[in-house]
């Protein structure tokens, strides 16, 4: 199977990058990449390991996470969204 190839609709060649990860070290946990998906792809989870964030003062015990994979269109409008670039994608 070839790359994923779309078409925007001025007919503008568009190659979609899907959510591969989302880096729980750097993510705070704030919504916005969850706010700006519409198709269910995230989910809010607690931390999965234990300390301190770069403050020293454990403001969030929430990270996002990639919870259906399958739903992402690969518009990375979650990327754009994130202020601390924690997620990654990947083309098809």
């Amino acid at each position: 199977m070839g790359e994923t190839i779309g078409l925007t609709r001025g007919g503008a060649v568009w190659i979609p990058r899907f959510l591969e990860s989302i880096d729980a070290a750097k993510c705070l946990g704030c919504g916005r990449c969850y706010k700006v998906c519409g198709r269910d792809v995230l989910q809010l989870i607690d931390k999965p390991f234990e300390g301190d964030d770069e403050f020293g003062d454990d403001l969030g015990n929430k990270v996002m996470s990639l919870s259906n994979p399958d739903n992402c269109i690969g518009c990375e409008a979650c990327s754009r969204a994130c202020t601390r670039k924690c997620h990654s994608h990947i083309a098809l």
